[in-house]
């Protein structure tokens, strides 16, 4: 059976194969790299060794690359940090083991925090939609926005992201106001959750918990998505997608039904 379901990833505290802690392990990664190749020395101090804390760690390496001139470093530091709570950041220790287990190319918890803009655009998503949640929809808009220029995906600040999330590659994914995700869920680049027009309300999709989206599928309108299934490459999707099966096509179609104990967001298989 799969092994969880609902939102309860964000209850758990992630941690490396041995039983560290993941921003133990992250320290420890820091200062073997800074060994390996000192150019990177003053930056990983700055961002990684020299902080105080994991809440700490994820506000210098985001401030980092958000900064604009229009904006004081400090000032913007000191927004992130002051929006980081104990609830985002278990759901970002299970996003990063997410990412390490799931991307092949990922082979540090390091390099998932340094260097994959999905990560980054997810938190600061994170960030955003905390801020909006507690009634600040300009400042949280103008982030979600500078998040879309600087890393790529198009995230509007009141969408609801649960935990153990791999935005991969993050280019071109656009993600609606409405739209929920739950946990355990990958998404591959140039991926759309959008309206099919001009209406409002809730008009988003719904993708429940493990399901896995493929590069370059479009799911449009107030549709759900059931747990555990997969969204084939460059499919478009306008209906309801059953549990436990695969999609493809144009307009998507159901193609394969899968066994209980498939998780596709982990096993990221691409095929049909």
């Amino acid at each position: 059976m799969p092994k969880s379901t609902g939102l309860g990833l964000a209850e758990q505290q992630p941690q490396s194969s041995g039983g560290v802690s993941i921003w133990a392990v992250i320290r420890a990664e820091a200062g073997e790299l800074a060994v390996r190749e000192p150019i990177l020395q003053r930056l990983l101090a700055e961002q990684v060794t020299d902080a105080a804390g994991s809440h700490e760690i994820l506000a210098r390496v985001l401030t980092a690359r958000l900064s604009v001139p229009q904006v004081e470093t400090g000032d913007l530091f000191d927004l992130i940090l002051s929006t980081l709570d104990d609830d985002i950041m278990r759901k970002v220790e299970a996003d990063l083991a997410a990412v390490r287990e799931r991307d092949p190319a990922c082979t540090t918890f390091l390099h998932a925090l340094l260097n994959l803009k999905g990560f980054h655009a997810l938190q600061t998503h994170r960030i955003a939609h905390a801020l909006w949640n507690g009634g600040r929809p300009e400042i949280a808009t103008w982030l979600a926005n500078l998040a879309s220029l600087v890393f790529g995906p198009d995230i509007h600040p009141a969408a609801q992201i649960g935990a153990a999330i791999m935005l991969d590659h993050g280019s071109g994914i656009v993600i609606g106001e409405t739209a929920v995700i739950e946990d355990e869920v990958s998404i591959l680049q140039n991926v759309t959750l959008g309206g099919t027009g001009k209406e409002t309300g809730d008009r988003h999709p719904k993708i429940r918990h493990g399901v896995m989206i493929g590069a370059g599928a479009k799911i449009l309108g107030n549709i759900e998505i059931g747990a555990f299934s997969k969204i084939a490459a460059g499919s478009v999707v306008l209906k309801p997608v059953p549990e436990h099966c695969t999609v493809a096509g144009v307009p998507a179609a159901v193609v394969r039904i899968h066994r209980s104990d498939e998780i596709p967001a982990e096993t990221m298989d691409q095929n049909i």
